[in-house]
């Protein structure tokens, strides 16, 4: 044989090598170790509370631990980016929704894009905000509120999670619509701008329901309306925006989303786990134990409804005056 010869078939048995250990790791059983799912926001908050009810579901399903990573920063940005960035092999989820929808219209850079960079695989649920104030604050009222800030133009102060956040763009759209002002103060999170209210150093702030029910429970903070089109089933006595005077309807959807390029069949895989455990009894109990609504979808679904709040959030921005920064 020659060395010519000796040499050919070296690199065919090194090609044919090269082959069967891709077809073996294309094989490999999915999940074979740990996942990560980011959460764009602070240990605690809503999302990240719901995020820890479903990962503990689904790695039991799925028979493999979720690791969850807060990753909070610049109204949820930093997290996108992560997960935008990762390897698409279904390693690293994010937890997506309407704030990544908004970011799009809010922020000229954000550094990502919601419908390029992201396989979305279902939505988890659908949340509204409760306009809340601190116990000492004298408004039982949406109208005691709107009457203060008419005799005070801009002296009171609303908190929220950040800029472009639900209770921002809900508070602005909630000032508008009742033509008054007030100052935002942005916090880093839902649970710091709840915590700025209770400790008085603002005067109000669109809270994520599941968030404010803790302290509405211990009288810390007062309800004054909640922002969905319906009343709260955990607040009925709670009158919307639009029965106090204020024609304003506000929600805001989280669901599960992975790299753009994730193999469809672990879309597909991952999207009816978060789907069978979204159906147990037990989960839908603990998701709704803190506020949120489950609202299951298909892959398809979801993509559509983030297509949608895009849409919402160009009209929310554009009535709330607001430009992109």
């Amino acid at each position: 044989m020659t060395t010519m010869n000796r040499t050919i078939r070296r690199l065919a048995a090194g090609a044919l090598a090269l082959l069967a250990g891709t077809a073996a790791t294309a094989q490999e059983r999915y999940p074979s170790r740990p996942i990560r799912w980011v959460v764009p926001y602070l240990a605690g908050t809503s999302p990240d509370n719901t995020v820890r009810v479903v990962a503990e579901a689904m790695g039991t399903l799925l028979k493999q631990n979720i690791v969850v990573e807060n990753k909070p920063g610049a109204a949820g940005n930093l997290g996108a980016q992560t997960a935008a960035r990762a390897a698409p092999d279904g390693y690293t989820w994010v937890y997506s929704g309407s704030p990544m929808a908004t970011s799009m219209r809010m922020y000229k850079r954000p550094g990502f894009d919601v419908m390029k960079d992201f396989e979305h695989v279902g939505r988890i649920g659908v949340s509204d905000l409760t306009l809340v104030t601190h116990a000492g604050s004298g408004f039982s009222t949406v109208q005691q509120l709107v009457e203060r800030a008419r005799k005070q133009p801009g002296q009171l102060m609303y908190a929220s999670g950040g800029i472009g956040s639900p209770a921002h763009l809900g508070a602005a759209l909630m000032l508008r619509a009742a033509g008054i002002s007030a100052t935002h103060i942005p916090y880093k999170g839902a649970t710091e701008s709840t915590n700025a209210v209770i400790a008085r150093q603002v005067d109000f702030t669109l809270a994520i329901t599941s968030v404010a029910l803790p302290h509405l429970q211990s009288q810390r903070l007062v309800p004054l309306a909640v922002s969905a089109a319906q009343r709260h089933p955990r607040l009925p006595e709670v009158p919307t925006l639009a029965e106090a005077g204020v024609p304003v309807s506000l929600t805001s959807i989280g669901g599960l989303s992975v790299p753009a390029g994730t193999p469809p069949a672990i879309v597909k895989l991952l999207s009816d786990s978060l789907r069978t455990v979204l159906a147990q009894p037990e989960t839908r109990a603990r998701i709704e134990a803190l506020g949120g609504a489950v609202a299951p979808s298909t892959p398809a679904e979801y993509t559509e409804a983030l297509r949608a709040e895009l849409a919402h959030a160009e009209q929310m921005l554009a009535a709330a005056g607001l430009q992109p920064e």
